[in-house]
């Protein structure tokens, strides 16, 4: 396995901390691994800019910040126009189409996908759209199981939500596969 420097980037609100929360605690509690997740606030918690770390290993992480990133996650434009100078060459960059007008030549396989728009036609409640992109993360790049996020959602999310966000989770995991189709 490849060691996975994450950053997960959009606006507070969104969830992007909490799923990069939720994929660390799927490798560390259900795959075995290792992971060191950490995060960035904007000014404001809620509309401002929001940035979750996250590093998955087999082995000991010796530093715990990204900074060059071989998997970025942008949610909003303002994260996409920010973020994309730090990525790895050859790296994952993974945005929604609805949010993100990819307008950079960034050296990295750049993935738009429809999942707000997926998750409000299928769900209706756009609360479910940080998990919906981590299906579709783990449909590009399977670093751990679904079943193991599926476990972290159960324990982590409250209850009436949960079925929810297992529907988004497999909604993401969906629109990435119809890519390799």
């Amino acid at each position: 396995m490849e060691k996975y420097r994450m950053v997960f980037s959009g606006s507070g609100g969104q969830g992007v901390i909490t799923a990069a929360i939720i994929l660390a605690e799927a490798a560390v509690l259900h795959e075995g691994l290792v992971a060191v997740q950490s995060q960035s606030y904007g000014a404001e918690a809620r509309g401002g800019a929001t940035r979750g770390d996250l590093i998955i290993s087999e082995f000991p992480i010796l530093f715990p910040k990204v900074t060059q990133p071989n998997v970025l996650v942008c949610l909003t434009q303002e994260a996409y126009d920010k973020f994309t100078p730090i990525i790895r060459p050859g790296g994952l960059l993974l945005s929604d189409e609805r949010f993100v007008a990819p307008r950079k030549k960034v050296d990295a396989r750049q993935v738009s996908l429809p999942m707000f728009q997926s998750v409000m036609e299928e769900l209706g409640d756009p609360v479910a759209f940080n998990i919906c992109m981590l299906g579709a993360l783990m449909g590009l790049i399977g670093v751990v199981r679904m079943e193991s996020i599926r476990a972290v959602i159960e324990k982590r999310v409250p209850e009436a939500y949960v079925e929810m966000n297992s529907k988004a989770l497999d909604l993401g995991h969906g629109l990435a596969e119809a890519l390799t189709a």
